[in-house]
C-alpha cells in the first residue's frame, strides 16, 4: 500500500474511531441505552416498604437499560443512615422521609432534587393522583416529591366491646353531627373498668392523633405560628401558653386523669409488649389511630369496625394526613431513570398489586383505591370509602411533614410531655418549659 492510501486509510480509521466513540457516549447519556444504569431505593426494613423487591423483576423487564437495588436500616436508624450516605457521597437515588424526619427537613438540608425540569409532559391526573395532593411536595411551584401512598386518621373500634355495652356503633359518614367529641366521652365512659389489675382493666378509647404538637389542633388550637405553613416550616411564634392550646392539651389528658376512659402509659406498654398495639389487646373500645393500623386486621382477636373521628368541639380538623412521595435526591447521578421507577409505582397497575404484596398499603392512584376499600375481610369497604373522603375533607398534612427539624422538635415534646402523660405533672407546668426549650431549639436551628 503506498503512502497515500495508507493515509487515507489512517485517517478513515480515526474517523471511525471518533464515530464509535461519539455513539457510545450518546447512548449512555440517552437514558443509558448503551449501559445498564443502577438505581437505589432507599426504604425501611418492614415487610409493608421491602415488598418493592418483589416488583423489580418485572420492572427491569420492561426498563432492560434500568437495574433497581434496594436498601433498608431500621427505622429508628434510617434517618443517620440516609445522611451519613450522603456525607460519604454515596447517597441513594429514590427515597422517602420514612423514618424522623420529614419533607420540610429534607428540603432545608438542601437534599433534594427538583423535578420540574424533567417531568415535562407528567400529569398527576395520568396517575389518578389529586392535585391538592400532588401540591403538598411542591415549593415556589417546583416539585420534589412525588405521592406514593395516603394515609388517614381513623377510628377503629371494636365492635365485641360495644355489643357487650349495648351501644350503637359510630358512623361512618363525617357528615353525621350527632358523632361528637362529647358523645365519644359517653360510650368510652360505658366501655371503661377502670382497675389496677391489669387482667380485669379496659378502657373506652386510646386518642392517639397525629404527633404530641398536632393534637391541639383538633381542638382549634394551634402550636405553631400560621407562617410555618409557607415559609418553608419554620415558625415565628409558639402558641403554648395561649389559653385554647392549654385547654386542649387539659382535655387531651383528661380523658386518662379526670375521666379515667383512655389508657395510662402503664396500660398501654403492658398490654403493647404482646400485642405490638394495645388496640390488639381487645381491651380498648376506641382507637383514633393512623390508617395503617388496618394493615393488622387480620390479626384481631375480635369484630372490628371502623368509624369517622367525631367532630370536635371547636376545630374543623378531624385527620391528619400521611401522604408518603418519593424523592430523587439531589446528588441522584441518574434522575430520569430515578422517575421511571418512580412512575411505574404509582401506576394503577402496580399501586393494585402493591396493596396485596404490602399487607395493605392506601394508594394515592384513585383508581386502585377501590381495591383498597375491598381488601380487609370483614369490614365493610364502602365505610372505609365513607371514612377516607371524610378525611381528606377535614384533614391537615402531618406537621412532621410540614415542619423543619421535626425530629428535634419530636423528641422534645415526647420527653417533656412524659411527665403529664405519667400522670406526675400537670399541664400547666410543664407546657412553659416547653415553650422556652423550643424557641431555643428553633433559634440554633434555624439560623440565617
Amino acid at each position: 500500500m503506498n503512502k497515500k492510501w495508507m493515509s487515507i486509510a489512517i485517517s478513515l480509521t480515526l474517523v471511525f474511531a471518533l464515530l464509535a466513540a461519539a455513539c457510545s457516549n450518546k447512548e449512555k447519556t440517552d437514558g443509558g441505552k448503551g449501559e445498564k444504569v443502577t438505581i437505589t431505593h432507599y426504604t425501611i426494613d418492614s415487610p409493608d416498604r421491602t415488598f418493592v423487591e418483589k416488583l423489580i423483576p418485572d420492572f427491569e423487564a420492561k426498563h432492560p437499560n434500568i437495574k433497581i437495588k434496594v436498601t433498608k436500616a431500621p427505622y429508628e436508624q434510617f434517618d443517620s443512615k440516609l445522611q451519613s450516605s450522603i456525607a460519604a457521597k454515596n447517597a441513594p437515588d429514590v427515597t422517602s422521609h420514612w423514618g424522623y424526619g420529614g419533607f420540610m427537613e429534607y428540603y432545608n438540608k438542601d437534599m433534594l432534587m427538583d423535578l420540574s425540569p424533567y417531568l415535562e409532559g407528567f400529569k398527576a391526573s395520568d396517575y389518578n393522583i389529586p392535585d391538592d395532593v400532588m401540591d403538598i411536595y411542591k415549593v415556589d411551584g417546583k416539585t420534589y416529591g412525588i405521592p406514593l401512598n395516603s394515609y388517614v386518621t381513623v377510628m377503629l373500634y371494636n365492635k365485641d366491646l360495644f355489643d357487650k355495652a349495648g351501644l350503637p356503633y359510630p358512623p361512618t359518614d363525617y357528615e353525621d353531627k350527632s358523632w361528637t367529641f362529647e358523645k365519644m366521652v359517653e360510650y368510652a365512659q360505658k366501655m371503661t373498668v377502670d382497675s389496677k389489675n391489669m387482667e380485669e382493666a379496659q378502657y373506652g378509647v386510646d386518642f392517639g392523633f397525629g404527633e404530641r404538637d398536632q393534637r391541639p389542633q383538633y381542638f382549634g388550637a394551634n402550636v405553631y405560628s400560621d407562617d410555618t405553613w409557607t415559609n418553608g416550616g419554620k415558625p415565628s411564634e409558639i402558641n403554648l401558653s395561649k389559653p385554647e392550646v392549654v385547654d386542649a392539651y387539659k382535655t387531651l389528658y383528661g380523658l386518662i386523669y379526670d375521666k379515667k376512659v383512655a389508657p395510662t402509659p402503664a396500660f398501654s406498654q403492658s398490654v403493647s409488649g404482646q400485642f405490638g398495639d394495645p388496640f390488639l389487646s381487645g381491651k380498648i373500645g376506641m382507637s383514633v389511630v393512623g390508617s395503617w393500623s388496618l394493615a393488622a386486621a387480620a390479626d384481631f382477636s375480635f369484630n372490628v369496625g371502623v368509624a369517622a373521628v367525631p367532630q370536635s368541639p371547636k376545630g374543623d380538623v378531624r385527620s391528619v394526613l400521611y401522604v408518603d412521595p418519593l424523592f430523587v435526591l439531589k446528588d441522584s447521578k441518574h434522575p430520569e431513570e430515578a422517575l421511571e421507577w418512580i412512575k411505574y409505582l404509582i401506576t394503577t397497575e402496580i399501586q393494585e398489586k402493591s396493596i396485596e404484596l404490602s399487607g395493605g398499603n392506601p394508594p394515592v392512584n384513585q383508581a386502585a383505591a377501590e381495591k383498597y376499600y375491598n381488601n380487609f375481610e370483614g369490614i365493610d369497604p364502602k365505610g372505609i370509602q365513607q371514612v377516607f373522603d371524610g378525611a381528606y375533607k377535614y384533614g391537615f398534612e402531618s406537621y412532621n411533614h410540614l415542619i423543619s427539624n421535626y425530629s428535634q422538635i419530636n423528641e422534645l415534646f415526647i420527653n417533656e410531655l412524659a411527665g403529664v402523660e405519667n400522670g406526675d405533672k400537670k399541664v400547666e407546668e410543664v407546657l412553659p418549659v416547653i415553650e422556652q426549650k423550643l424557641k431555643d431549639l428553633l433559634a440554633r436551628v434555624n439560623k440565617p
